[in-house]
């Protein structure tokens, strides 16, 4: 009878074992099914269906009119070949943390720029996300800013 028992245990250990590796081979595959997740290009289209983008021709006319915030998303580095007159530099990758600080209202107009146009629509969802109501992206960023002879500094 002694046996017995302890052939009944190996067996409750052996099916326990047997069914602990199957649902660990489960979350690993899905997993890495899920692992894939998106591209950047991915991320910029979804980005882009969110905001809304404005050409720099009309972030040219709002920069006229004066009142409204210009936010630069791109690298240190990058803003130290200019940036748009007025403009405030915030990394993209410290726009979550420095945001606040640097803009209160969360109604405030905000145009959001990077190079060429694709950090600054990603930055704009996340003002978005953040309950900036008024943000939108320059299409083309500094680059077509650049290329129409607008102000720089």
């Amino acid at each position: 009878v002694r046996n017995l028992q302890i052939h009944t245990y190996e067996e409750g250990f052996v099916k326990n074992l047997k069914l602990s590796v199957v649902v660990l081979l489960l979350t690993l595959s899905a997993g890495l099914l899920f692992a894939e997740g998106l591209t950047a290009q991915e991320m910029m289209a979804a980005a882009k269906a969110e905001i809304t983008e404005i050409t720099v021709a009309d972030a040219k006319g709002l920069h006229d009119q004066g009142g409204i915030m210009f936010i630069d998303v791109r690298e240190r580095n990058e803003t130290a070949t200019g940036v748009i007159p007025g403009a405030t530099a915030i990394p993209r990758g410290l726009l979550e943390f420095r945001i606040a600080g640097a803009q209160a209202d969360k109604n405030a107009k905000i145009v959001v720029y990077c190079k060429s146009g694709g950090r600054s629509s990603l930055a704009t969802q996340t003002l978005l996300k953040m309950g900036y109501t008024n943000a939108v992206s320059m299409a083309g960023g500094w680059g077509a800013w650049e290329q129409a002879g607008y102000p720089v500094e």
